[in-house]
Protein backbone atom coordinates (compact mmCIF):
# COMPACT_ATOMS: atom_id res chain seq x y z
CA UNK A 1 0.00 0.00 0.00
CA UNK A 2 1.33 3.90 -0.82
CA UNK A 3 0.07 6.63 1.18
CA UNK A 4 0.34 10.17 0.16
CA UNK A 5 0.33 12.60 2.84
CA UNK A 6 -0.32 16.30 1.59
CA UNK A 7 0.42 18.79 4.86
CA UNK A 8 1.79 21.81 5.61
CA UNK A 9 4.68 23.60 8.31
CA UNK A 10 1.98 25.58 9.65
CA UNK A 11 -0.59 23.28 10.21
CA UNK A 12 -1.15 21.77 13.74
CA UNK A 13 -3.42 19.13 12.76
CA UNK A 14 -0.47 18.04 10.12
CA UNK A 15 1.63 17.44 13.88
CA UNK A 16 -0.91 14.98 15.29
CA UNK A 17 -1.71 13.48 12.25
CA UNK A 18 2.22 12.96 11.52
CA UNK A 19 2.59 10.87 14.89
CA UNK A 20 -0.17 8.74 14.54
CA UNK A 21 0.77 8.02 10.74
CA UNK A 22 4.63 7.11 12.04
CA UNK A 23 3.09 4.66 15.03
CA UNK A 24 1.36 3.47 12.03
CA UNK A 25 4.00 3.01 9.58
CA UNK A 26 5.88 1.60 12.00
CA UNK A 27 3.84 -1.61 12.89
CA UNK A 28 3.75 -1.93 9.29
CA UNK A 29 6.78 -1.71 7.17
CA UNK A 30 4.93 -2.30 3.88
CA UNK A 31 3.90 1.23 3.24
CA UNK A 32 5.59 3.23 0.74
CA UNK A 33 4.84 6.98 2.24
CA UNK A 34 4.87 9.85 -0.32
CA UNK A 35 5.05 13.33 1.48
CA UNK A 36 3.91 16.65 -0.06
CA UNK A 37 3.69 20.02 1.38
CA UNK A 38 0.95 21.98 0.57
CA UNK A 39 3.41 25.10 -0.15
CA UNK A 40 5.99 23.83 -1.28
CA UNK A 41 4.80 21.01 -3.69
CA UNK A 42 1.63 22.89 -5.66
CA UNK A 43 2.20 21.41 -8.60
CA UNK A 44 2.22 17.79 -7.51
CA UNK A 45 -0.60 18.53 -5.04
CA UNK A 46 -2.86 20.40 -7.20
CA UNK A 47 -2.84 16.82 -8.98
CA UNK A 48 -4.70 14.97 -5.98
CA UNK A 49 -6.84 17.72 -5.55
CA UNK A 50 -6.68 17.74 -1.92
CA UNK A 51 -9.21 20.89 -1.35
CA UNK A 52 -8.49 23.44 1.70
CA UNK A 53 -8.65 21.43 4.62
CA UNK A 54 -5.28 19.46 5.86
CA UNK A 55 -3.79 16.76 6.48
CA UNK A 56 -4.85 14.79 3.69
CA UNK A 57 -4.10 11.13 3.58
CA UNK A 58 -4.54 9.46 0.35
CA UNK A 59 -4.47 5.43 0.60
CA UNK A 60 -3.55 3.44 -2.33
CA UNK A 61 -3.35 0.15 -3.52
CA UNK A 62 -2.46 -1.31 -6.72
CA UNK A 63 -1.80 2.28 -7.85
CA UNK A 64 -5.79 3.29 -7.42
CA UNK A 65 -7.24 5.28 -4.33
CA UNK A 66 -9.01 3.36 -1.94
CA UNK A 67 -9.17 5.67 0.59
CA UNK A 68 -8.86 9.56 1.41
CA UNK A 69 -8.65 11.09 5.12
CA UNK A 70 -8.75 14.71 5.79
CA UNK A 71 -8.11 16.91 8.86
CA UNK A 72 -6.70 15.97 11.82
CA UNK A 73 -6.72 12.18 12.50
CA UNK A 74 -4.91 10.51 15.59
CA UNK A 75 -3.45 6.40 15.49
CA UNK A 76 -7.01 5.23 16.29
CA UNK A 77 -8.89 6.79 13.47
CA UNK A 78 -6.43 5.82 11.38
CA UNK A 79 -6.48 2.20 12.44
CA UNK A 80 -10.43 1.94 12.01
CA UNK A 81 -10.32 3.56 8.51
CA UNK A 82 -7.68 1.76 7.25
CA UNK A 83 -9.28 -1.87 8.35
CA UNK A 84 -11.85 -1.68 6.19
CA UNK A 85 -9.48 -1.51 2.79
CA UNK A 86 -7.20 -4.64 3.89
Amino acid sequence: MKIIKIGALWCSACLVTNNALDKYIKENNNIELITLDYDFDEDEVKKYEPGEVLPVLIFEKDGKEVLRLKGEKNYDDIIKAVGDIK
